[in-house]
């Protein structure tokens, strides 16, 4: 369903500019390449205007950056850029086409680790982790992957879709317990299988960017899960009372403090945790760093 909401809106944009060119070419008399030129500059700079308002928003709203954290322009230029590819590769590429090219289960492979459930953050699916997937793969992993849907549902009923994949995924690989990775809202839906199911399967959790505290952005999102992302919201107030969720004695939430979505960037700590702070890294620019491949790795292959 995703996937289809996002080629849905891919096509309304192209009809958008066929209309454009259509009138262009008419009554303006301009040249086809004209008319491409402009519609290709109107697509990168919508997508562009995009990654803007967000790290407007985490600037406003930013944690203060201890000095060693702290980003010179040019390193803050090329985070702005990396983030800026990361939206282009996930939601006009990734998210709208190439959930075929990410399994749901995992392979039948041998491997001396935890397998691995991959959950996907808000209006995403299981194609966001096409990159990071394939380096777990190298990496010698089980990987399994799942679709929430639908896509602005209530955080607890994604709960019960991951329970499933868990059990699937046990099965699959022949486990009794399982490492649960989460991106953005992904970790508030391992947080909330948590809370109901218990950490029997689960023998470490690790969140990336995940806004465990809310998100002064979550004002902007739509849905049911958009509005419990608010930060002071009921259900988040819930979901972090204390002993409310059973954490794995392995969890760790893994955050940056410059990500242009979770704000106050410090929202991802996550208490009872290992938290592990990172410097200039974009929310979605987290499933394509190579800096946080290697921290997850480091912690997925600890004993």
């Amino acid at each position: 369903m995703t996937a289809k909401v996002m080629r849905f809106i891919l096509a309304c944009e192209l009809g958008f500019y066929l209309l454009l060119g259509y009138l262009l070419m008419r009554y303006a008399d301009a040249p086809l390449a004209c008319v491409i030129g402009l519609a290709l500059l109107l697509a990168l700079a919508g997508r562009a205007f995009f990654i803007a308002v967000t790290l407007l928003f985490a600037r406003r709203y930013a944690t203060p950056t201890p000095p060693e954290m702290r980003l010179g322009w040019a390193s803050a230029l090329g985070m702005a850029v990396a983030e800026y590819f990361a939206f282009i590769a996930l939601f006009s590429l990734l998210i709208p086409f190439a959930s075929r090219h990410v399994p749901l289960q995992a392979d039948a492979r041998k491997s001396p680790y935890l397998p691995v459930l991959l959950i996907h953050g808000y209006q995403c699916n299981r194609a966001m982790w096409w990159w990071m997937r394939k380096r777990l793969l190298r990496a010698g992993f089980q990987v399994a992957t799942l679709d929430m849907e639908p896509m602005f549902a209530d955080i607890d009923d994604f709960a019960l879709q991951v329970a499933q994949s868990v059990e699937a995924l046990c099965a699959a690989t022949g486990a009794d317990r399982i490492a649960l990775v989460g991106h953005s809202m992904g970790g508030l839906v391992a947080r909330a299988y948590l809370r109901r199911y218990g950490k029997a399967r689960v023998a470490k959790l690790i969140t990336l960017g995940s806004p465990h505290h809310g998100s002064e952005l979550a004002h902007l999102a739509m849905g049911i899960n958009g509005a419990q992302m608010r930060p002071g919201s009921a259900w988040l107030t819930a979901l972090n009372t204390p002993g409310a969720v059973p954490l794995p004695e392995n969890s760790v939430a893994i955050y940056s403090y410059h990500d242009n979505y979770v704000m106050p960037q410090d929202s991802a700590r996550l208490e009872g945790a290992k938290n592990v702070p990172l410097a200039g890294i974009g929310h979605l620019q987290m499933i394509f760093s190579r800096r946080i491949e290697a921290a997850l790795l480091a912690e997925l292959t600890r004993r």
